[in-house]
């Protein structure tokens, strides 16, 4: 396996970073990390995770769609789009890269296909950084995510103070052959061990035995009217933090700007929380909090997976058990139903 010291990582940024921009997660002032663009003297930070997801480079949480100019009666549409650079993203977590697949299953794998996040899915090599202290707020492994063998266009461990890649996708042999330079070859027997503790270590955090079997499209109904909606949903706050740092939330809303001479029209994040969320004409379809709450829930652990092969549209990164400011989360949902049906439905 090709292999790095640990001494010796920003060298390696270096020789990606001379090539095209490479993004690294980086501790900001209040000590959490956000991902930033590399330059000399950007130190990659030891967080587990980043505050926001790396689905922000491939689904902006703004984006100008098109543009249209007006002289007199005429009209012109314009594309604003130019041509991406290629971009390397490192150190994107096992959860994370999960997250791109729930992405791609409805923006690239649907049609009509989503230009724009192909455009920057074509453009982006993405370098994942497998987890050796998962945090108890971790389930990923509730939905059979391996956090010590991540995806990824490229693979990569820290262990025993030395870096190990390998190559999953044309995009990462590309990356991995322009920097093989830096990098010698190493026995993976540190990189075997380290899953081993770091499985170990997942399978004993507090959510890892979730049970999601009872969320099941079958049930869709029976779920949608159960009772714990209107106890789940009295304290939430509507504010759609849950949704904001989630890496496989998706929807967006459409906004046009007046320029003066024309109109700018973007597209940008959308949350189930808000109250004028897929509001019409007449009205906003879900009118009470707990119909907007419930509709998030359902749509993670029913809807989506009824359309889409039974996977689930959550990874268990834990973001929204770390950020909900009344402690509500997913986690508290799927116990609360598994527990009502253990009492025949009463609770």
């Amino acid at each position: 396996m090709l292999s790095l010291p640990e001494s010796k990582i920003n060298d390696f940024f270096a020789q990606i970073g001379a090539k095209e921009n490479l993004y690294i997660p980086v501790d900001n002032s209040s000590g959490k990390a956000n991902f930033e663009k590399w330059e000399s003297g950007k130190t990659l930070s030891k967080a587990l995770k980043t505050v926001r997801s790396a689905k922000d480079f491939f689904f902006p949480k703004a984006e100008n769609l098109v543009n249209l100019k007006l002289e007199g009666k005429h009209v012109t549409v314009e594309d604003p789009r130019k041509e991406l650079e290629d971009f390397v993203v490192f150190g994107v977590r096992a959860c994370d890269a999960k997250s791109f697949e729930i992405v791609d299953a409805v923006y690239l794998n649907m049609t009509p296909v989503d230009s724009y996040y192909k455009n920057r899915r074509d453009h982006g090599t993405v370098i994942t950084l497998a987890c050796t202290e998962p945090a108890q707020t971790c389930f990923c492994s509730a939905y059979k995510i391996d956090a010590a063998a991540p995806a990824g266009d490229v693979s990569a461990w820290l262990a025993d103070g030395t870096y190990y890649f390998k190559a999953n996708t044309p995009k990462g042999e590309k990356l991995i052959a322009d920097v093989k330079s830096a990098l010698s070859e190493k026995d993976d027997a540190a990189v075997t061990k380290q899953q081993e503790e770091t499985r170990k270590k997942c399978e004993a955090l507090p959510f890892a035995k979730l049970d999601l079997s009872k969320w099941q499209g079958k049930d869709m109904l029976k779920i949608f009217n159960s009772k714990i909606w209107d106890d789940l949903s009295a304290t939430c706050l509507g504010c759609g933090t849950c949704t904001y740092v989630c890496p496989t939330c998706m929807c967006f809303d459409i906004r046009d700007f007046d320029t003066g001479n024309g109109v700018k029209q973007f597209r940008c994040w959308d949350s189930c929380m808000y109250s004028d969320f897929t509001q019409m004409a007449a009205a906003n379809p879900r009118l009470s909090q707990k119909e907007r709450f419930r509709q998030r829930f359902m749509h993670k652990l029913v809807y989506y997976p009824m359309a889409h092969e039974d996977n689930f549209s959550c990874v268990g990164c834990g973001r929204c058990l770390e950020s909900c400011p009344i402690h509500m989360n997913i986690v508290k949902v799927v116990k609360a139903y598994n527990e009502s049906e253990s009492d025949g439905g009463n609770k």
